[in-house]
């Protein structure tokens, strides 16, 4: 209908125009429930639906990564300098007072500060260099429990490390680290403890070995925990980038279909205004005047219904300055078409109901394309609509006896998809192709009941029974 009327397609299939978007079926069945609204629940008592809210999302300090984890992928490899020199502080204070109870050991001396220094500041590594970190820590501490010094914060340095390596995805890297640590204190605990510090040092007891492994399962249990915990909250976070660029796609494809419709309108009532203006200017100037005014009109209506769009770009979730159009401007949109010399009769069918505001203005809005393709590419200067009200559904037609121009109108080929796409959005259907006996046809089927109305409806008779 659009450049060449025998074809059944505006251009290339659009968002919202494949086989689904003329899918028989009601509503809910196509896609899922509209956005905003929940669809109906899986059988089963109110008590146990889906779990208690606080089971299915957990608790708020659960559901919301902590502000250092949030800050993305350059700000978390930031050198860690705060947490690095309390940590290292930490370390050092805290080994002075473990060696003190433990006078069987070596006292700390110059190398065992270095050594606690050493793998303390490689922790400022832990988020650029993960498994280099651990293990290194892992062979400080190594060094520092062989060579007789007292047991104590040295081992929170191999934790924390390991943590940093598990949470960055290196898993069996930091397993390897702690088997390493592990391994060589049982060597030197139990064989190798005759020929190192401190002198007469005995085997220390495998109860105590124990202790160790259960430490170690812990810190690996507490890592693994977090590392999934952090793998949950990036997922949560893609989604909900996805999920606002999808939002922000639909809404720059509502407003794009908004302003085609109404651009196409009224530069076509203006277009075929300024020829019968042009060509009665100097034979009948009073017609002419009565162009021009029709002219002013469209194109001061034109603008109002632009400045409306793209308010909603300036003020988003604001509330509209005026009411969206709907068919009770019907009576209006066939008036304008009229003043191209198109003769428009309307009939409407069924008992008229109070349209959902969507499907008022996908209808509104497909009258007007039709009407507007009418007026650019058929030759018949006369236009059916017709309007049938379902308790479900609303059906709209509109006809011409053609034949089509063959001219370019300069349209841009984007109508029908248009028309499609809105009628997609609401779960309805769109055909438009040529009739057999002539003339152009364009049916939209757009249902009018939505998914919560057809719950209620449904649940009503079981209530009263």
């Amino acid at each position: 209908m659009e450049q060449q009327r025998g074809r059944k397609c505006g251009g290339p299939p659009r968002a919202g125009s494949g086989p689904s978007a003329s899918r028989p079926g009601p509503p809910s069945w196509r896609g899922g429930p509209p956005s905003g609204q929940e669809g109906p629940e899986q059988e089963g008592p109110p008590s146990w639906r889906g779990g208690p809210p606080w089971w299915r999302q957990g608790p708020p300090w659960w559901r919301q990564s902590p502000p250092w984890w949030r800050l993305g992928d350059a700000a978390a490899r930031r050198l860690p300098w705060l947490t690095t020199a309390l940590l290292t502080l930490f370390v050092q204070v805290g080994t002075t007072f473990a060696g003190r109870g433990q006078s069987d050991r070596e006292p700390v001396d110059g190398f065992a500060r270095a050594l606690l220094f050493a793998g303390t500041a490689s922790l400022l590594l832990r988020h650029r260099h993960p498994v280099p970190v651990a293990y290194f820590a892992a062979g400080s501490a190594l060094v520092y429990l062989g060579a007789g010094y007292p047991y104590g914060p040295v081992l929170i340095t191999v934790a924390v490390g390991c943590f940093a390596a598990i949470v960055a995805g290196h898993r069996y890297a930091a397993w390897g680290a702690v088997a390493m640590l592990w391994t060589g204190h049982l060597l030197v605990a139990h064989w190798l403890y005759r020929y190192l510090p401190p002198s007469g040092d005995g085997a220390r007891s495998w109860g105590g070995e124990v202790v160790v492994a259960v430490w170690v399962v812990a810190i690996a249990a507490v890592s693994e925990l977090a590392r999934t915990r952090r793998e949950q909250w990036a997922k949560e976070r893609a989604e909900r980038e996805l999920a606002a660029k999808r939002r922000a796609d639909e809404e720059r494809l509502r407003m794009a279909r908004e302003l085609h419709d109404v651009l196409a309108h009224s530069i076509s009532v203006i277009n075929v205004q300024a020829g019968v203006g042009l060509a009665l200017l100097d034979s009948d100037p009073e017609q002419a005047r009565t162009a021009l005014t029709t002219i002013k009109s469209a194109s001061k209506e034109a603008l109002g219904e632009v400045r409306q769009v793209l308010d909603t770009l300036r003020a988003p979730g604001a509330a509209p300055r005026a009411p969206a159009p709907g068919l009770g401007r019907l009576p209006e949109l066939v008036e304008q078409a009229r003043s191209t010399g198109l003769t428009v009769t309307v009939a409407t069918e069924g008992r008229r109901a109070d349209l959902p505001p969507g499907a008022d203005l996908a209808a509104f809005r497909i009258v007007q394309e039709a009407l507007t393709n009418v007026v650019r590419h058929s030759g018949s200067r006369n236009a059916r609509v017709l309007v049938h009200h379902a308790p479900d559904a609303v059906t709209l037609r509109v006809d011409d006896d053609g034949p089509a121009t063959g001219a370019d109108a300069g349209g841009s080929g984007n109508g029908l998809a248009g028309m499609r796409e809105r009628a997609a959005a609401l779960g309805g259907t769109i055909e438009a192709g040529p009739r057999p006996d002539g003339g152009f046809r364009v049916t939209a089927v757009l249902p009018t009941r939505t998914v919560a109305t057809q719950s209620a409806e449904n649940t009503a008779p079981q209530e009263d029974q």
